[in-house]
């Protein structure tokens, strides 16, 4: 076996799971490319190797959420290895640890995907067939795609050779090379994506194959990209103008070209309509009365297995540490970690029940200053004299007692948290919630079970509910499986809105697609019937309409929200500045303001820091050194 093999060998074994297994089999000297190419076992592994670079629910939650304006792990797990937390305050350089790790370890799954394709063949003896073959083969070449989408999305330009294996001995001139535009990089992910999607199935029959690359994966993923090439960022940004790579290749193109948001629009109409053309469609669960059940098609719209009838997922990774993110949502009076917690921010963004925003902004950007929309009906102080009770099965505020049945808050509830759209109690676990599995409520004053001060508690009174299984106990080790979904059906229809929002305003299929997206939340729908909400005027109010929807449906999932804030350009006004939640010092069960141990006050927990470099994360500094026709992102030093 000659040196490229031995490196492609090497590079091989990298990206396997259990490369182990290999190496008891036979010595590594004498494992060569033929030897796993013509074994199946093998070379499924192999295969299997590429897709374990696939972020799941949990890595998101300790790279992507953190930045973004919704999720808050406790501040003091910055001692534990959670280093998204010294970014949020600005404490980051080229130099330090590349949260994502995906400049690294992304150009290795590439190699491997590239030396997949060009080895593996058919076997008749173990029955691999060519079919099967060309099948492997097209799954490689999504990956390959989606890994050089996920480097764009977060680098923006980077070294692309997607179809190319340089042998060891090439000189260092040719390996050395220099970062592509933005914009070349996303249109052969694009091409790629489509072209490899006609070859796969939309679904798989057989069980087993649940997560392997399927066409409804290929265009979710060009979708979502798609959205993001067309969006301010990247699109006319002229802030990037001038920005150029070694051989001086304008990286960013700085002219806005509006027929972007059209080919998002249409991307996403595509992916929608061969959703729908293989049987995909929201998921939901009704009441008895036929009604939809909005809290329970929320909660369990991640939760659901393909299997049981989840026909929302369009791309999914079936194995991850879920028992993790169960258990850092958990109060740490119920032997969970207890700090994972969301923003006042994110809290003020659920609708109310009639379906309008209960805050309109904030005074000069401070979250402690809330505009109170006076149509909403919100009111922000005070306590609940009496429980509520909508129309579900919804069993997480006592209704597994039959007395208690649709109760969906407790009497003595804190007003800002009553009379809430049905999203907002499936997302956020506050103080005084009905804690079901424990069958009491949650305690987070200072000195209580699951209040501070200690790092594994809510550092500003909220835990994160929506990605925790509601039937796992982690005082018992009870972990309930649920895939990690990364793109589903309803944020297809909330990126085509926002698309035709932008390159056709006024077409009906804005709200069509909105309106179904209310529909299943159990809110009130945009339209001029009766119950229903005004339709927006202008372009503008429909943006922001569309904003306010993605931001409470799409929460806390997949890292979207951060990608949000970053395309839109929004990181200013919305990261750099006090962040708030309740008193975490908190004795006293009340909200007075003019009691500093009152727990119910809006309260800073964190100062975060957003500058415009922050955009794109800086390409790491021992790449730049060892590589010297690299240039670094705009704006990082």
């Amino acid at each position: 076996m000659n040196a490229f093999k031995y490196m492609i060998l090497a590079v091989g074994l990298l990206s396997l799971p259990a490369c182990s297994d290999f190496l008891d089999k036979a010595p590594d000297d004498m494992l060569t490319l033929e030897m796993i190419f013509n074994d199946k076992v093998r070379t499924e592994d192999w295969l299997a190797g590429l897709y374990t670079r696939i972020p799941d629910q949990w890595t998101f939650a300790r790279q992507e959420g953190p930045f973004s304006d919704d999720m808050a792990p406790s501040t003091g797990w910055l001692k534990f290895g959670w280093n998204a937390i010294d970014k949020q305050t600005g404490n980051w350089s080229p130099s330090d640890v590349d949260v994502y790790g995906y400049w690294d370890d992304i150009p290795k799954r590439v190699r491997s995907a590239l030396v997949f394709i060009e080895n593996v063949k058919p076997n008749a003896a173990q029955l691999v067939t060519q079919q099967e073959v060309d099948l492997m083969k097209l799954e490689a070449r999504f990956l390959i795609a989606y890994y050089y989408a996920l480097l764009v999305e977060n680098f923006g330009p980077a070294p692309f050779n997607p179809d190319k294996i340089l042998p060891i001995d090439t000189p260092n001139s040719e390996l050395a090379v220099t970062q592509a535009p933005v914009d070349s990089i996303i249109d052969w992910v694009d091409k790629e994506l489509l072209e490899v999607s006609k070859g796969l199935p939309a679904v798989y029959t057989d069980t087993k194959k649940f997560g392997r690359a399927t066409s409804l994966m290929c265009l979710a993923v060009r979708a979502r990209l798609l959205l993001f090439a067309a969006s301010p960022l990247v699109n006319g940004n002229p802030d990037y103008k001038g920005h150029v790579n070694a051989d001086g290749v304008e990286l960013f193109n700085s002219t806005y070209d509006a027929s972007k948001w059209a080919k998002a629009a249409k991307a996403n109409k595509e992916l929608i309509d061969a959703a729908h053309a293989a049987g995909k469609a929201l998921f939901k669960e009704y009441n008895d009365d036929g009604s939809i059940d909005p809290f329970q098609s929320y909660q369990y719209m991640l939760m659901r297995k393909e299997s049981e009838g989840n026909k929302e997922i369009l791309f999914a990774r079936p194995s991850w540490d879920h028992g993790s993110m169960n258990n850092h949502c958990t109060p740490r009076g119920c032997s969970g970690n207890g700090g994972y917690g969301v923003t006042q921010s994110l809290v003020d963004a659920f609708f109310m029940e009639n379906g309008l925003p209960p805050i309109l902004g904030y005074e000069n950007g401070d979250v402690g200053k809330p505009i109170i929309n006076p149509k909403s009906g919100y009111v922000e102080k005070g306590f609940s004299t009496a429980p509520e009770i909508r129309n579900t099965k919804w069993i997480e505020c006592q209704g597994n007692d039959e007395a208690h049945k649709g109760q969906v808050t407790l009497e003595g509830t804190y007003n800002m948290y009553c009379h809430r759209e049905p999203r907002f109690y499936v997302s956020v676990l506050y103080n005084r919630a009905w804690y079901r599995t424990e069958d009491r409520t949650t305690r987070f004053l200072v000195g209580e079970w699951d209040g501070g001060i200690t790092h594994d508690a809510p550092q500003n009174g909220y835990l994160m509910r929506k990605l925790v299984h509601p039937d796992h106990y982690s005082r018992d080790g009870v972990q309930p499986y649920r895939p990690s979904i990364n793109y589903r059906l309803g944020e297809a229809y909330l990126n085509y809105a926002e698309a035709l929002n932008e390159s056709e305003p006024g077409n009906p299929d804005i709200l069509k697609y909105l309106n179904l997206i209310r529909e299943r939340a159990g809110v009130p729908q945009y339209g001029n019937g009766a119950n229903m909400i005004p339709v927006p005027g202008s372009q503008e109010e429909m943006r922001d309409l569309i904003r306010r929807e993605r931001r409470v449906e799409l929460c806390c999932e997949s890292g979207i929200r951060w990608l949000d804030i970053r395309r839109w350009k929004i990181g200013e006004e919305t990261l750099n500045r006090d962040f708030y939640g309740m008193n975490y010092l908190g004795e006293n069960l009340t909200d007075n303001d003019n009691d500093p141990l009152a727990f119910f006050k809006r309260t800073v927990y964190q100062t975060r820091s957003f500058t415009k470099k922050n955009y794109f994360n800086p390409v790491p500094q021992w790449e730049l050194d060892k590589n010297p026709n690299l240039v670094q992102n705009p704006f990082w030093k």
